[in-house]
C-alpha cells in the first residue's frame, strides 16, 4: 500500500493487487455462490439464488441482535447462520467504531480509522447479510478494566444509546458476544456485556429513557438474553462442554443453495477488516458454537424456543407460489412490504437506477442525474412517476420496452446553505469520549442517509410499488471495472496544514504553506491565518486565484513562536465573498470499501518547544504506515525512504528508522536484515519501533521476528494503556537520556491514548532497558524500550507509542525520539 496526501489535503492509496485477485475480478457470479470479489461492489448473491433467499427471509420474522464493544468483535459465523441460514433478520450492535485501533493498511488514526472500520463493517455485512448499528462512544484505546472504561464513557449515556438500538430493532433474542467478566479482558469488551445485561430489562421499562418515545419507538422485552461463549482453543471447549443447557449450533453446516458453510461465509465476512489484519480462513467441517441462556425464558432445544417466527401461512403459501400481489396484500409491516417489492422486481428483471455525473457537489451548485429503468425481462412494466429527494422529474408514463434502457435526466440544483456531507458523528465537536450527535434519530445509524435520493413509482402486476435509489457517480476504473462513490457535497474550495502539528524546535520563524485546491471551478478569494497571543503570523493574507476543478496552490506564510514553550491551535481560513471556508477535504480510498470524503477542520497544533538531534540524515523503512516521518523533518532531519534495501547505500544516513510492524508486513527487511546491523556495527543507529508478535498463541509465522534485533528479543502482548502512567529510568547512565535532550519524567506529561504496545517479556541480558513503565496494579514492564551498543553504533527496540505522539505534538515525545535518533554519535 502505497499512501500519497495532495497539497489540498486529499489523501490517496495507491495498492498495488495481486494477480491473482485482479484475475478473479473477472469471474462470473455463480447463481449459486456468495462472490468473493474483494471490491466494496460486490455482488454477494444474484439471481435466483438471491430471489430464493429474499423469499425465505420474508417467510420469517424472527431477529435476533448481537451486542459487542468493536469491530471485528462480532461472530460473523453466527450473523451467518441467522441471516443466511435461519433467515431471520439479524443485527450486530458495536459499540464503537474502532476508532482507537491500529491500522495496518495505511495511516489513517482516530477519526479516519473509524471511518475505515465503520465501511469494513458494513463490507462483511453485505456478506454475513446482518445489519449494522452503533452507539455515540468512542474507542480510546486498550483499557484493562471495567473502572477505566466508565471513567471515559459516561455510563447511562452508553446505555441508553443500547437501549435506543434495542427498542428500534425489536430483536426476539440478544446474544453478548462477551460475558461482562475480567475474562473478556479488554475493558471496553466487559462493558459491553454489562450494558447488553442491564439494557435487556431497562428497554421494556417505560420509566427509563421516556424521551426516546417521541421518535417513535415503544418499550421492548426481548424474549431472553444469551451468552455466545467464547472456544477459541480446546481446553475452552472443554469448558464449554460442561455447560448446562448449552444450546449448540453447528456453523459449519453445508448450505447447498450457497454452496458453502457458514463458518466459509464467516472467513469471507471477517477478512473485510483489512485495517486490522483480519484475514480469516474459510473453514469447513462441523463446526460448534455454544449459547446459554443469563435471562429471559431459559431455552433448551433451539434460540427461538417458545417464539413464532413463522409468517402467515397465506403470506407464506403467496410467497411460495409467487403470486406477489396476493402476497404483498397480506404483508401488513412496511419494511416486509419493501422487503417484497424488491424480490419482486428481482423476480421481473426490474433494473433501476440513479446515477450523477460527477462525484461532488458545492454548496449552490448542480448536478446532472440520469435516472434508468429497465426491464430486462418481458413482463409489463410502467413507470409512473419519478422525483429526486421530492423535486419531479419529468417522466412521462411509460411502459418499460423488454431490455432496452430508458433513461430520464434532471439537473439538480442544490441551495447556496446546503451542509457538506461529512459523516454526521463528526459534524459537531465531540462530548468527551462521546459523540454529539443533535438528531437522537440518527443514533446508531452507520452512515449518513444519501446527499440524493431517486424515487420511481412503478406499476407491475397490476400494483402500483415505490421504489427508492441513492444518487451515486458511477464510473470505470481501468484496474477494478465498474465501480461506484458516493455523492459529496463538498465546499467551493479546500484548505488544511499538511502535518496535524507544526512543532518549533528553535525560535526561528517558519515558512508554512497552506494547500488550497478548488472543488468546483474557478475560484478566487483570500487565505489568512488565524494565530493565538504571542505567535506571530507574516502575511496578514494571501490571495489566490483557481481557474478549474482540482486546480490547486499554496499560499505561502512565516510563522514565529514565542521564546518560551508554549502550545495552541492555528486555524487556516478561505474567504470566497461573503462565504468563510475553514475545512479541507479528505478523500480516503480502499478497493474493499466505497470512497469516503470527510472534512476535517483546518487546523493545527502549535508547538514551541526545545528539540536538539544530532542526526541529520534519516533514513526510513516504511512498515504498515505512520506519520512518523514528517516528525523526524520537523525536527530538522531530512528523511529519505528506503524501498530497495538489498542495494541501498546505509552508509549515508545518520540513522535509519523502522517504522511500525515493519517486520511483520516487509519480507525485504526480514531478508535483509544483516545488512542492517552491519550498518549499525560500523557506526550507524538502527530504531526499530513495535511490531506485532507471531507464532505460538498469537498465530502467524515465528519467523518473521526472528531477526528483529541483533540478539533474541521476544515479544508479548503486554501494553501499558494508562498514557498517563509513570516512567522510570532503570539505567539512568543510558546516554539516550541525556544526549542531546536531558529526558525526565516531564516529558511524558500530556501523551494520548497509551504509554505502548507489544513489550518485549524476553531479551537477551546484552540489551539495556531505557524506560519503565506500567499500569496500576500491575508488574513493572522494562522492556518497553531496549538500547544496545553494538560495535561502533546503537540499537534501539521500542514499543513506545511515538506513532500516536508524534503526530499529536507530545513536546517530550520530540525530545525524547530526538535522542534515539542521536543513538549512535551521542555514546
Amino acid at each position: 500500500m502505497k499512501s500519497v496526501r495532495t497539497s489540498a489535503g486529499i489523501l490517496l492509496h495507491l495498492t498495488s493487487t495481486p494477480k491473482r485477485v485482479r484475475c478473479f475480478l473477472f469471474l462470473p457470479v455463480f447463481l449459486s455462490a456468495i462472490c468473493l470479489s474483494p471490491l466494496f461492489g460486490q455482488k454477494n448473491l444474484a439471481g435466483e439464488t438471491q430471489l430464493r433467499q429474499k423469499l425465505e427471509n420474508l417467510e420469517t420474522t424472527g431477529s435476533v441482535m448481537m451486542i459487542a464493544a468493536h469491530p471485528d468483535d462480532e461472530n460473523t459465523a453466527l450473523l451467518a447462520y441467522f441471516a443466511r441460514g435461519r433467515h431471520v433478520r439479524t443485527a450486530y450492535l458495536s459499540l464503537t467504531r474502532g476508532e482507537g485501533g491500529q491500522n495496518l493498511i495505511g495511516p489513517e488514526q482516530g477519526d479516519a480509522l473509524g471511518i475505515i472500520r465503520t465501511q469494513e463493517l458494513l463490507a462483511a455485512r453485505k456478506i454475513d447479510g446482518a445489519e449494522q448499528y452503533f452507539t455515540r462512544a468512542i474507542d480510546f484505546g486498550f483499557t484493562k478494566t471495567v473502572e477505566e472504561t466508565f471513567a471515559h464513557w459516561p455510563r447511562e449515556k452508553v446505555l441508553g444509546d443500547v437501549v435506543w438500538n434495542i427498542r428500534r430493532f425489536r430483536p426476539d433474542v440478544i446474544i453478548l458476544r462477551f460475558s461482562g467478566t475480567p475474562r473478556d479482558g479488554h475493558g471496553q469488551h466487559q462493558v459491553s456485556a454489562i450494558l447488553g445485561k442491564e439494557a435487556f430489562s431497562v428497554a421494556a421499562d417505560p420509566t427509563k429513557y421516556p424521551e426516546q418515545f417521541q421518535y417513535g419507538v415503544q418499550p421492548w422485552q426481548a424474549k431472553r438474553l444469551m451468552y455466545n461463549v467464547i472456544a477459541f482453543t480446546k481446553e475452552q471447549e472443554a469448558e464449554a462442554d460442561k455447560m448446562s443447557d448449552r444450546i449448540d449450533l453447528d456453523v459449519g453446516q453445508y448450505n447447498p443453495e450457497l454452496g458453502y458453510s457458514y463458518a466459509e461465509i464467516a472467513g469471507m465476512s471477517r477478512s473485510q477488516h483489512r485495517s486490522q489484519g483480519m484475514g480469516a480462513p474459510e473453514q469447513k467441517g462441523s463446526q460448534k458454537q455454544y449459547l446459554v441462556t443469563i435471562a429471559g425464558d431459559k431455552a433448551t432445544k433451539d434460540v427461538f424456543d417458545g417464539i413464532n417466527i413463522a409468517a402467515d401461512p397465506k403470506v407464506v403459501a403467496a410467497l411460495r407460489a409467487r403470486d406477489f400481489p396476493a402476497a404483498y396484500a397480506l404483508i401488513k409491516d412496511p419494511s416486509k412490504k419493501k422487503e417484497l417489492s424488491e424480490a419482486w422486481a428481482l423476480a421481473n428483471g426490474l433494473w433501476l437506477d440513479s446515477s450523477s455525473d460527477k462525484y461532488s457537489v458545492t454548496p449552490g451548485g448542480s448536478t446532472k442525474v440520469t435516472l434508468t429503468a429497465l426491464s430486462r425481462l418481458s413482463r409489463r412494466i410502467t413507470l409512473l412517476a419519478a422525483d429526486l429527494s421530492g423535486t419531479a422529474v419529468n417522466v412521462a408514463t411509460t411502459v418499460l420496452p423488454s431490455n432496452e434502457p430508458s433513461r430520464f435526466t434532471h439537473t439538480m440544483p442544490f441551495p447556496a446553505d446546503a451542509p457538506y456531507s461529512q459523516p454526521y458523528w463528526l459534524v459537531q465537536p465531540k462530548d468527551g469520549w462521546l459523540y454529539f450527535v443533535p438528531d437522537p434519530r440518527e443514533i446508531g445509524d452507520p452512515q449518513n442517509p444519501p446527499v440524493l435520493e431517486a424515487h420511481f413509482k412503478i406499476r407491475m402486476d397490476g400494483a402500483d410499488l415505490d421504489y427508492s435509489r441513492p444518487v451515486q457517480y458511477r464510473y470505470v476504473d481501468h484496474v477494478y471495472g465498474e465501480t461506484i462513490r458516493p455523492l459529496a457535497v463538498v465546499p467551493q474550495v479546500a484548505t488544511r496544514f499538511t502535518q496535524p502539528a507544526l512543532v518549533f524546535p528553535t525560535t526561528d520563524a517558519r515558512h508554512v504553506e497552506i494547500p488550497i485546491r478548488s472543488n468546483a471551478g474557478k475560484n478566487s478569494g483570500e487565505v489568512r491565518l488565524s494565530a493565538p497571543e504571542g505567535w506571530r503570523v507574516e502575511p496578514a493574507t494571501r490571495h489566490f486565484d483557481l481557474t478549474t476543478t482540482g486546480q490547486e496552490t499554496t499560499a505561502a506564510f512565516d510563522v514565529t513562536p514565542p521564546s518560551v514553550d508554549a502550545q495552541a491551535d492555528l486555524r487556516a481560513i478561505a474567504t470566497i465573498g461573503d462565504r468563510e471556508i475553514s475545512v479541507g477535504t479528505e478523500v480516503i480510498e480502499y478497493p474493499h470499501i466505497p470512497a469516503q470524503t470527510l472534512f476535517p477542520p483546518a487546523t493545527t497544533k502549535v508547538v514551541r518547544a526545545d528539540i536538539r538531534t544530532l542526526s541529520r540524515n534519516i533514513g526510513y523503512i516504511v512498515g504498515a504506515g505512520d506519520e512518523v516521518p514528517d516528525a523526524i523533518r520537523q525536527m530538522g532531519a531530512a528523511v529519505t525512504f528506503l524501498d530497495n534495501l538489498a542495494t541501498a547505500d546505509f552508509s549515508r544516513f545518520d540513522a535509519i528508522v523502522a517504522g511500525v510492524r515493519a517486520f511483520n508486513t516487509r519480507a525485504d527487511l526480514r531478508a535483509n536484515y544483516a545488512r542492517l546491523f552491519q550498518y549499525v556495527e560500523d557506526g550507524g543507529t538502527l530504531v526499530v519501533q513495535y511490531n506485532v508478535p507471531e507464532g505460538g498463541p498469537f498465530g502467524g509465522d515465528p519467523s518473521l521476528l526472528e531477526h528483529i534485533g541483533p540478539y533474541p528479543i521476544t515479544l508479548s502482548r503486554e501494553r501499558v494503556v494508562d498514557e498517563d502512567a509513570s516512567v522510570k529510568f532503570p539505567n539512568p547512565q543510558l546516554p539516550v537520556l541525556h544526549n542531546p535532550n536531558p529526558i525526565t519524567e516531564k516529558d511524558f506529561q500530556g501523551w494520548v491514548q497509551e504509554r505502548g504496545l507489544n513489550f518485549p517479556s524476553e531479551w537477551d541480558p546484552k540489551y539495556q532497558p531505557v524506560l519503565e513503565s506500567h499500569d496500576a496494579g500491575e508488574e513493572p514492564h522494562p522492556g518497553g524500550e531496549l538500547y544496545l551498543h553494538y560495535g561502533k553504533g546503537a540499537y534501539i527496540y521500542t514499543a513506545y507509542s511515538w506513532f500516536r505522539q508524534l503526530p499529536a505534538g507530545v513536546p517530550g515525545a520530540y525530545r525524547a525520539f530526538a535522542n534515539l535518533l542521536s543513538a549512535g554519535k551521542s555514546q
